[in-house]
C-alpha cells in the first residue's frame, strides 16, 4: 500500500499544535528546546509542511502535558475530488 502526504491534515495538524501551544502560552524557541527538537522541525509541523511521525505526536504531547488524542482533535478541511 502507497501511503502518501495529505496536506491538508497536515496543515490541520499543525494547527492544532500551534493553538496548543500559544494556549499554554510557550513561544516556539522555547517549545522545542523543551522537547528536543529542531525550531526549524516544529516550525514545519506547524505549519503542516512535513508529515510527523507519532513518535514526534508524542513527544509534543508530553511536552504540552496533553494527552496525544488532543493533538488529533480538529476537522480537516478536506476538498472533495471534482470527478
Amino acid at each position: 500500500m502507497n501511503y502518501k502526504y495529505n496536506e491538508e491534515f497536515c496543515k490541520a495538524f499543525g494547527n492544532q499544535v500551534r493553538k496548543l501551544r500559544l494556549a499554554k502560552g510557550i513561544s516556539m524557541r522555547k517549545f522545542a528546546l523543551a522537547i528536543d527538537m529542531e525550531y526549524s522541525q516544529l516550525s514545519k509541523i506547524e505549519l503542516g509542511t512535513t508529515n510527523p511521525t507519532i513518535s514526534t505526536a508524542n513527544a509534543i504531547a508530553e511536552g504540552l502535558e496533553l494527552p496525544v488524542h488532543q493533538l488529533f482533535d480538529f476537522k480537516p478541511n478536506f476538498k472533495k475530488k471534482e470527478k
